[in-house]
């Protein structure tokens, strides 16, 4: 693999997606897809919500340009348009909910057309490590299909709810492209590690806009974000667990706030400030403070999943944080309920 195929990718996706975002602010000021403050929104002024306009663009430029690489695996550029297929519906759908504010179940149907449009050209949930055995199970299709489908919605889903913050989603997917790009470099995937690379490199040509105070927010463009990290673990082959520990504390919080919508009788869709970044925040921490721990959490997630070699230990230490998170979550919860702080 020449070395300035890698520089190219990465610049290439920084370079667009830094030259996009001040033009997707415009637009979205000129259509007036715009958030204001009020409800369980608590930032400053009028903020554009469509910085996803810029980061399929450049994400699509950035993977075009490796098309030209040598690859030993055949069924490589066939994952890979199942990629860039999967995350076109998605960047649709996103762009839709930002101008028309789409109901749940139309965000819900587009994010599923788009992980059965991935798994149309090879790129589904097919092998997991057993963590209890040194081996891998392989799954029929009527379970790899629906497996699939939670994994690729789901992940979508977790990072659209983790929009919360300025530069929350954008820093959590960045060091999450980080940790996929490192493990598959180890692996001696080369060319399949340009994809994180380009998502890398889209991050961080968005972060200088959306980090506090932000002056763009994501908003379609979370899902977006979500649904390529999700494939990105599936087509580097068996790096679903990798990715979901990655992202474990977001994950755990999602998880968290469906059932408490459920026990309380809220609808689940409801957006509310029940979420771990919101209740901190309202109990008086910095913004900053918040999203740099979210960052810190995610790296040190990264790094056992890097650097700790066996399955059955990873698997106890995703079992540890997920009880942490989960008692975290309650004691919080509780305190609040006791100051007669709402959920909604």
């Amino acid at each position: 693999m020449p070395w300035f195929m890698f520089v190219l990718v990465f610049a290439l996706s920084v370079g667009l997606t830094a030259a996009l975002t001040p033009l997707a602010i415009h637009l979205g000021r000129r259509w007036g897809i715009v958030d204001v403050p009020g409800g369980r929104r608590k930032h400053q002024g009028t903020v554009a919500r469509t910085g996803g306009l810029g980061l399929y663009p450049a994400f699509l430029a950035a993977a075009l340009v490796t098309l030209g690489v040598p690859r030993e695996d055949p069924l490589e550029l066939t994952r890979l348009t199942g990629v860039l297929v999967g995350m076109g519906i998605v960047w649709i759908v996103g762009f839709l909910d930002d101008r028309f504010e789409l109901p749940p179940w139309a965000q819900g149907l587009g994010l599923v057309l788009a992980a059965f449009a991935a798994a149309a050209f090879k790129v589904f949930i097919e092998l997991f490590n057993n963590p209890f055995v040194d081996g891998q199970v392989k799954v029929d299709w009527y379970l790899m299909l629906p497996l699939t489908v939670v994994w690729l919605a789901g992940i979508s889903g977790t990072l659209n709810m983790l929009d919360g913050l300025d530069g929350l989603a954008t820093g959590v997917t960045a060091i999450s492209s980080v940790i996929l790009l490192v493990h598959m470099l180890r692996l001696g995937q080369y060319t399949v590690s340009l994809l994180p690379l380009a998502l890398l490199g889209c991050c961080l040509g968005f972060l200088p806009y959306n980090f506090a105070p932000a002056r763009v927010f994501l908003g379609g463009g979370a899902y977006l974000l979500g649904y390529a990290l999700g494939a990105l673990s599936i087509v580097a082959g068996a790096k679903v667990a990798t990715a979901l520990l990655v992202v474990w504390l977001p994950m755990v919080d999602v998880l968290w706030q469906i059932y408490s919508r459920w026990r309380s009788r809220h609808p689940i869709t409801q957006g509310d400030r029940g979420h771990l970044h919101f209740r901190l925040l309202d109990m008086g921490w910095p913004q900053r403070r918040i999203v740099l721990m979210y960052y810190g959490i995610t790296a040190l997630l990264g790094a056992v999943a890097l650097f700790v070699s066996s399955r059955l230990l990873k698997f106890a230490i995703l079992l540890l944080m997920g009880m942490v998170i989960l008692v975290i979550l309650a004691l919080i919860a509780r305190a609040g309920s006791g100051r007669g702080v709402s959920e909604s």
